[in-house]
């Protein structure tokens, strides 16, 4: 172990999260001395007898830490503690669950093949269902774009070119036999390089793990398989799930190659927003769906907590970890979510709850919609964008009721997050191969591992019981409320959705100045994907922002 040094602030009477110790200080005592420079950390002060008197326990939570070490625990080996984002008196929706897509468009194969690059999975399945296309020549036809525009976008880390000609093949063959699977059979996709795929490496965009091979499906893979989609690629994302740099460079965004498409699901959006695929799964922790997003003009969602199972995903915090989809357009995101969605009997933080979904609706009757008023009403960047968006629905039959978020101090809450990642990655810290990772900055992974060392678990627990107490009172915020709007970067309602759980759909709302996308957050409520999805697609049908890509890549 390469530490060499120790902090015993092993919690003075409970467990310090992951306090640690370097090979050569391990054997040495523990005093006074050294008990009183640690309580500095703590913000707390204890007289020389007080210090005297924990020597004991201090000392004997060392040696509980060592022994504990000695048993390996990998990464998918969860805590025997469930995060469960249901506020006391919650009740579900006993509507029995019934999706009901947009009724059939009436679709043909475009003139100008490149124009499939950017038509919707809706659009797609229809070409499909009516054979107008087979699954081979649509997956070759993606197949080829990844590999032609990867060179620029960086945004693949393995092509998964065999399996997918073979998934096509199947598709084509149970399609001719007259067994359709539905929306997703036969359309090609990608997996953010979190997901396990037996036989192909799952990296997790680290250079510690980028020959990783995995043995097994993640649970979301298999539900696509099963749905009759075809895996085309593997895609990268930040480094262990933060930003856009991971070990083969930075993902770009593909409005403006000089700038990165954002992360930690930076090669799902910048894959779909480049035409390179149908739609993509990602992941969101604190904000990487949405951020990817917005940066990159996709449509995406972030399911509630518990919606999604995560089995075969990496894991970066157990309380805070959601799986969804980036895709071209809102109802892409209900047909792939209504796919992958519910328990699994593996991942226990799942909840099987009602999903239905109707997006042959027109109108915004009965939905109680609100907006966060005072954030639209200050300035920033992409005000203009945004107030365009309030009058689009007002003009749709929207009464918005002004909202204004429970006051926590959120930001401060992340130590949730920031404790159970250093968790998540403690062999990496203490085996010193976090020195190979791409960003050894302040602002990284390994800095943020290695401080995360440091925080109690007195205060971990105590803003986990600061949270039941912020998503017992968003529950009340939002009795009334089945919808609320966001700006979609520059408040509190990232981190505070991300840490209650709620659902969110990003999807482009207009430009900068400079050509690149700007985006809006319609917000749900727990386990209210239904109206959610259904409502931002009202407002996406009045648009055409989505509609819009790149001229460089319509070749």
């Amino acid at each position: 172990m390469k530490k060499s040094y120790f902090l015993p602030i092993a919690c003075f009477g409970c467990l310090f999260l992951g306090a640690f110790i370097g090979k050569k200080l391990e054997n040495q005592p523990i005093t006074t001395n050294v008990i009183r420079h640690a309580q500095s950390l703590l913000g707390l002060e204890f007289t020389e007898a007080e210090a005297d008197s924990m020597i004991f326990d201090v000392t004997d939570n060392r040696r509980n830490f060592e022994e504990i070490r000695k048993v390996p625990i990998n990464n998918e080996v969860a805590p025997a503690v469930a995060f469960n984002p249901l506020p006391i008196g919650f009740t579900f929706d006993k509507t029995p669950s019934k999706f009901i897509p947009s009724t059939n468009p009436n679709v043909k194969l475009p003139i100008n093949k490149s124009d499939l690059a950017f038509m919707s999975v809706r659009e797609l399945a229809e070409l499909i269902r009516t054979k107008q296309i087979s699954s081979l020549e649509l997956t070759q036809f993606f197949l080829e774009r990844l590999k032609t525009y990867d060179k620029q976008l960086a945004c693949v880390i393995t092509l998964t070119e065999d399996l997918a000609i073979q998934q096509a093949k199947k598709a084509d063959a149970e399609i001719a036999k007259g067994k359709y699977r539905g929306l997703l059979h036969g359309i090609p996709y990608g997996a953010k390089d979190l997901l396990a795929k037996k036989g192909y490496k799952t990296t997790w965009g680290s250079v510690p793990f980028k020959d990783q091979v995995l043995d097994y499906d993640a649970t979301v893979v298999t539900r696509l398989e099963e749905a009759g989609a075809v895996l085309c690629a593997k895609l990268t994302l930040g480094e262990l799930a933060w930003g856009d740099v991971w070990f083969g460079g930075t993902t770009k965004n593909p409005w403006n190659l000089k700038r990165g498409s954002s992360g930690s699901s930076a090669g799902s959006a910048s894959s779909v927003s480049a035409g390179l695929l149908p739609f993509a799964i990602g992941s969101e922790t604190l904000g990487s769906i949405v951020s990817p997003s917005s940066e990159c003009g996709t449509t995406g969602l972030r399911p509630s907590f518990g919606r999604v199972p995560r089995t075969g995903a990496m894991a970066l915090s157990w309380s805070m970890d959601k799986l969804g989809p980036i895709c071209r357009t809102v109802e892409d995101c209900a047909i792939v979510f209504n796919a992958i969605k519910g328990t699994d009997g593996k991942d226990l933080s799942t909840i099987d709850a009602s999903f239905s979904f109707n997006g042959n609706r027109k109108d915004l009757k009965g939905i109680r919609i609100a907006y966060l008023k005072k954030d639209f009403d200050r300035n920033y960047p992409t005000k203009s964008q945004d107030s365009l968006s309030l009058a689009t629905l007002r003009k749709l039959g929207a009464e918005l009721i002004p909202l204004e978020l429970p006051n926590y101090p959120v930001g401060d809450m992340t130590i949730i997050l920031s404790a159970e990642a250093a968790t998540a990655f403690d062999e990496l810290t203490r085996n010193g191969k976090d020195d190979a990772m791409v960003r050894q900055i302040k602002n990284a992974w390994p800095n943020s591992f290695r401080a995360s060392r440091f925080i109690p678990a007195v205060e971990y627990l105590q803003a986990n019981r600061l949270r039941t107490k912020l998503i017992q009172d968003m529950e009340t915020k939002l009795k009334d409320i089945d919808v609320y709007i966001s700006p979609a970067f520059g408040n509190a309602n990232l981190t505070l959705t991300n840490l209650s759980g709620h659902p969110c759909v990003v999807l482009p709302n207009g430009f900068r100045p400079e050509g690149r996308p700007t985006s809006i957050t319609f917000m749900g409520k727990l386990f209210g994907e239904g109206k959610l999805l259904e409502v931002a697609k009202i407002y996406q049908d009045a648009t055409d922002f989505h509609k819009k890509h790149p001229e460089w890549l319509k070749k």
